[in-house]
């Protein structure tokens, strides 16, 4: 099966997986109130997703361990999706890759980070890379995430980790020999991540980089969940122009141009 075409006149019509949580209320308002765009579904854990509802364009923001199989279900029923759930390894982003393969036209955005602050502060440190012999990664999120480290965080460490790499740096130079209970922070692309849960806080995320003399910080607040929606919109708006799987959002804002 593949894309459902649309009159280019027509609105959007959108349906949102995990529509009673934080997120999926929030993305049910703007598109409500965006004109191009039309709320078509609302679906939650234990709904049947059946045929989407004439869907166009499905928003998903569950939980990592359904997310793989609603998405398969979008892509099989000729729907595109625009993905916030975290936890997409290598595996799942490969059976994913498998079915898209099946159903050419159809096209999945999956981004870490939906905030154009968030996904320009990934941008200046994958370049902030290079020159900067430390690194580290602190994100902060709010107690009622259930992953750790965040989306955002494994995304930066891997675009800092591959940077490095390509720049021919060595490890993060660190001295510790003893740390039982993992005060280091995990590993992730070589770099250390630090996850930290605390009530009051949405998401925030510091990338840190020292040379001798000398230590910059890009830092991202997001102090409202509304700062998302900007990002996701663009993602529904985008989607249908680019089949095939996209992980991250730069990718349409054609950030790797510059």
């Amino acid at each position: 099966m593949t894309a459902r075409s649309q009159n280019t006149t027509d609105p959007v019509r959108v349906a949102v997986i995990g529509a009673a949580g934080r997120m999926g209320r929030t993305v049910r308002d703007a598109v409500e109130a965006a004109a191009d765009l039309e709320l078509v579904g609302g679906f939650d854990l234990g709904d049947d997703l059946g045929d989407l509802a004439g869907t166009q364009v499905a928003v998903e923001f569950a939980v990592p361990d359904v997310s793989l199989d609603n998405v398969t279900h979008c892509v099989e029923q000729g729907v595109h999706a625009v993905v916030g759930t975290t936890g997409w390894n290598e595996r799942k982003l490969a059976a994913l890759r498998a079915t898209l393969q099946e159903h050419p036209g159809v096209g999945v955005l999956i981004a870490p980070n939906f905030a154009i602050g968030a996904i320009l502060m990934m941008q200046f440190a994958q370049q902030a890379a290079r020159f900067y012999e430390s690194v580290e990664i602190v994100e902060l999120h709010h107690p009622g995430k259930v992953d750790a480290p965040s989306g955002t965080a494994a995304r930066t460490a891997d675009l800092v980790g591959a940077a490095r790499e390509a720049a021919g740096l060595g490890p993060v130079p660190d001295a510790t020999t003893h740390d039982p209970g993992g005060a280091r922070g995990a590993r992730q692309g070589g770099i250390p991540v630090h996850s930290v849960r605390l009530r009051g806080l949405v998401a925030h995320q510091e990338v840190l980089f020292g040379a001798e003399g000398e230590l910059l910080t890009i830092r991202h607040d997001s102090l409202d969940r509304v700062s998302f929606m900007a990002g996701v919109l663009t993602g529904i708006r985008s989607v249908t122009a680019h089949p095939g799987l996209t992980v991250g959002l730069e990718h349409y804002l054609e950030l790797e141009r510059s």
